[in-house]
């Protein structure tokens, strides 16, 4: 059943594979109650936004799902894509961008065409699953540095240098903008600095901080005013832009490669129209209306700052994603968790082994901008409530108990 699927018998339909219902927002229904919900990557509210809405509507009733059909290469090219290609590409500061049908997808493909037996990648040790799994096609080397350790990155790049030496190969070093799970953010600047000792390229998974980073939401590398660096930078539209695709963005010799050698778009169909248009207006929002943008960080502001106060750790987040480490089990993360959904109606994303080590559990808290400050004043209430639960022992059963009515699920 592997490390998951263990557990599935207990865990499916309620923590796993759940069902959410309602417009996606900041309450929505799961299992015929309301609930506060924090587990939505809606940073910017623009899943529900009438404006939005509007024009997926429009785009639908116009284009309807099947348009355009077959491949880019083939039959599935459009004004409208080479549009959104061209705005995208002009948002984040390079010269030229492709579109992807799915950000996952997208990723395990563009690394499998930037790379063949001859050159080396290095990567970060928690880069998201696409990342590994992209990394695991390479036919050739890769070494791996310890998250965020720009030191050990440094005798990573020797040993690929030695290698590289030898074959004729380049370097690729890949790490992300924002860390999805950890919050915290890729030492673009640091890694951008090594290329005056290093001969590699840049490949940059702004997943989470494209729409939300930078004062004009270009991402990590306008936060740290390191773009120029980022030699191919990765979005995607799952995020900030609450819809289904993603985009990479670099020179227009490496995008016109990669046109020719991404397997994952030669041999799928082509975006549909609705979800081109839509990025359209996405991308024109997230330009045009940067107090969503504000909202959001002043959300995330003031849930961060709340939850330290109250002594919670939060580790080194410096995004919107806010974990909260505790101490536990994964049979007391199970409790905790149903104890904050049953009684405290709220709906958020709790992780334990295997996810993560033994004896640690992390509640992961995505704000949005359709968010309140009641909605957060309520949250750090209930966090309050249920971290003198765990302290006491009241999640320590080995059962999925409700601890006020001491029921099972």
């Amino acid at each position: 059943m592997g490390p998951l699927g263990q557990y599935a018998d207990r865990i499916h339909g309620y923590f796993a594979f759940p069902k959410l219902e309602g417009n996606i927002s900041n309450h929505m229904k799961f299992r015929g109650k309301e609930k506060l919900v924090w587990s939505l990557n809606n940073y910017l509210g623009l899943a529900d936004h009438p404006e939005i809405r509007k024009v997926d509507a429009e785009a639908a009733r116009d284009y309807g799902l099947a348009l355009p059909m077959g491949a880019r290469m083939m039959s599935g090219q459009t004004d409208l894509h080479e549009q959104l290609e061209r705005e995208l590409a002009a948002f984040v500061g390079k010269e030229s961008a492709y579109l992807l049908n799915y950000g996952y997808q997208g990723m395990v493909s563009i690394i499998d065409a930037m790379v063949n037996r001859k050159d080396v990648i290095v990567y970060d040790s928690e880069s998201h699953a696409c990342i590994v799994d992209g990394v695991r096609l390479h036919m050739g080397k890769r070494f791996v540095f310890p998250h965020n350790n720009i030191e050990n990155l440094k005798k990573q790049l020797e040993r690929a240098t030695r290698v590289t030496n030898e074959t004729g190969g380049g370097i690729l070093v890949i790490t992300e903008g924002v860390f999805g799970m950890s919050g915290d953010l890729g030492k673009l600047d640091k890694i951008v600095a090594l290329k005056k000792q290093y001969n590699f390229r840049l490949f940059v998974d702004d997943a989470h901080g494209f729409g939300t980073m930078g004062p004009t939401g270009a991402g990590v590398g306008e936060h740290l005013d390191v773009n120029d660096g980022i030699d191919i930078y990765f979005g995607t539209f799952a995020k900030a832009m609450a819809s289904i695709g993603a985009f990479v963005a670099s020179t227009k010799e490496v995008i016109y490669y990669l046109m020719y050698n991404m397997r994952s778009q030669i041999f799928a169909k082509s975006l549909p129209m609705p979800l081109v248009v839509g990025a359209l207006k996405r991308l024109d929002m997230v330009r045009k209306h940067p107090e969503l943008r504000e909202n959001l960080w002043k959300i995330t502001n003031a849930l961060q700052k709340g939850l330290r106060e109250r002594g919670f750790n939060l580790g080194n987040t410096e995004s919107p994603v806010t974990p909260v480490f505790l101490s536990g089990e994964t049979s007391e993360g199970t409790n905790l968790a149903f104890d904050l959904r049953e009684n405290y109606n709220i709906f958020c994303s709790v992780v334990g082994y295997p996810v993560v080590p033994k004896g640690i559990i992390i509640i992961r808290i995505i704000p949005t901008a359709v968010h309140t400050l009641d909605d957060v004043e309520y949250t750090l209430d209930a966090f309050t409530a249920i971290k003198r639960n765990l302290d006491e022992g009241k999640y320590s059963s080995g059962e999925i108990v409700n601890i006020k009515e001491n029921k099972e699920v």
